[in-house]
């Protein structure tokens, strides 16, 4: 499996445990909790998988906390109601710049 794939599937995953999460802390129902929780552990499998596959620990870590911080702040304002201020904004037009930078002249 190629690594950005991997890393994709991670985000993902990501994704579907902080819904979980964020459910269980709502509802607060045993349900939630154990969705979370293999989320998490399936989402850190996809990440070991990236790493053995070339990502780096650098590269990957960056697009992986860039990409999740992202969907999942999409996803707090669309589904939640949830708040993002200007400087949380700036936060992540910068992160997206990191991506690009550390990924600039390395093969993908």
């Amino acid at each position: 499996m190629h690594w950005i794939l991997a890393i994709s599937l991670l985000i993902l995953f990501e994704i579907f445990a902080d819904i979980f999460a964020k459910e269980y802390s709502l509802k607060q129902t045993a349900l939630f909790w154990v969705l979370a929780l293999g989320s998490y552990m399936v989402a850190n499998a996809f990440w070991l998988v990236a790493i053995k596959n070339g990502s780096q620990l650098a590269r990957g870590a960056v697009i992986f906390s860039v990409g999740s911080a992202i969907a999942v702040t999409i996803i707090g304002l669309v589904m939640y109601g949830e708040e993002v201020n200007k400087i949380e904004i700036i936060g992540m037009v910068i992160g997206i710049i990191a991506i690009g930078l550390i990924s600039w002249g390395s093969e993908m």
